[in-house]
């Protein structure tokens, strides 16, 4: 027969060791936000006006994320609903235009398929216009769409109000800081000089790491996953895969939850064109509409981005305005 009080105590001292053991190992990070990206989007193929499907109200959020919702409108109670209504049929021919997809206003197989690919966090319009960019706009009205023509024909973009940094501050120094590990230091490191390279190479900046730990860096560089403090949570594998802020923040993030390499292969994403894209951001460009262009707002895995292309130099030169 088992002793009573030889049980309680063996259960006592297996209680010590797990909590003993619980306060010294440690603990991973664990993210607020469980997430497989844009995968909900596949089941809403086919949707169109006049049906109610649950997930629509996820569709909904997803395009006021990245600037196409109707910002003129009360979105409380549109948010909330699974309907497809006349409103959502704009917000999506607005994102279709933006991504020279056909106007149908419904989620056909091609949209879709634009949708779930990875991106940037940061939106691609405001108000449903893409920011103080130059070129043909699209405007939709009544259901009608009609273009607007401007100064000239360029696919860049510049956040509102044009924030850059100052003529005086042309050496940006950087500093890198994680909450999870990634990579070793000298992987990123490299990978990072070598996209800040590409623009010093197309504007009038210099960039170098920050050494002095008490000397504070003008940009920063690190892996983070979800709600990671910033009010821009990452969602998982497959989503938004990086941001960063406009002049003169100097935040520059990437989702630690995606796949990363030096030399991507299909279910891989690219470190440096990834570093390239977001350092255009901190230097003060938009998303481009531009395809070819490093500052389009999406990148597939396994694909490479490494060069700037003439629309990326020319935004940049004109933000600055650098005569070549």
């Amino acid at each position: 027969m088992t002793n009573p009080k030889a049980a309680t105590s063996q259960l006592q001292i297996v209680s010590f060791l797990f909590f003993f053991l619980l306060a010294i190992l440690p603990h991973p990070i664990l993210s607020t936000k469980s997430s497989k990206g844009f995968e909900f989007l596949k089941n809403l193929e086919g949707c169109q006006k006049g049906q109610t499907v649950k997930g629509l109200r996820e569709l909904k959020l997803y395009l006021k994320k990245f600037g196409y919702a109707d910002f003129h409108k009360n979105h409380t109670e549109y948010e909330n609903s699974d309907q497809f209504d006349d409103t959502l049929e704009k917000e999506i021919i607005t994102y279709q235009l933006y991504y020279h997809l056909k106007a149908t206003g419904t989620l056909d197989a091609e949209t879709v398929k634009q949708m779930t690919v990875p991106r940037c966090g940061l939106p691609d319009t405001v108000k449903g216009k893409t920011p103080m960019t130059s070129g043909k706009k699209e405007h939709i009205s009544g259901g009608k769409i009609s273009s607007l023509n401007t100064f000239s024909h360029h696919s860049y973009s510049f956040f509102p109000g044009m924030p850059k940094w100052p003529l005086h501050k042309s050496h940006l120094t950087y500093r890198f800081s994680s909450s999870i590990r990634v990579t070793d230091i000298k992987t990123l490191r490299a990978v990072c000089s070598s996209a800040f390279a590409r623009w010093a190479e197309v504007t009038h900046f210099t960039f170098s790491e920050a050494v002095h730990p008490l000397h504070k860096a003008d940009i920063e560089i690190g892996f983070h996953r979800g709600d990671h403090g910033d009010r821009n949570s990452f969602d998982g594998p497959g989503g938004t895969i990086a941001h960063a802020f406009s002049p003169t923040n100097g935040r520059f993030h990437y989702d630690a939850e995606e796949n990363w390499s030096t030399n991507p292969a299909q279910g891989t994403m690219d470190m440096e064109s990834v570093a390239l894209h977001e350092i255009g951001h901190l230097l003060g460009l938009g998303h481009s509409k531009e395809p070819n262009a490093v500052m389009f707002p999406t990148i597939r895995t396994g694909s490479l981005k490494r060069q700037l292309y003439v629309d990326d130099v020319q935004g940049i030169r004109a933000l600055y305005r650098i005569h070549p």
